[in-house]
């Protein structure tokens, strides 16, 4: 009896959990979507350093 209680309000909740789901996922991608490249300032630059014998 138990049983069949949980099944029948988890097939209640299976579009509701998608939904919210849904919606993390949406979240997640625009907030990777809108990150911008880290700014540098003008004239910087990358030097690779190595060690001198």
């Amino acid at each position: 009896m138990a049983a069949d209680a949980a099944i029948y309000v988890s097939k209640r909740l299976q579009r509701a959990a998608f939904a919210l789901l849904c919606l993390l996922a949406a979240q997640l991608l625009l907030a990777v979507a809108s990150c911008e490249p880290e700014q540098v300032s003008m004239g910087a630059a990358r030097v690779q350093l190595t060690a001198q014998p």
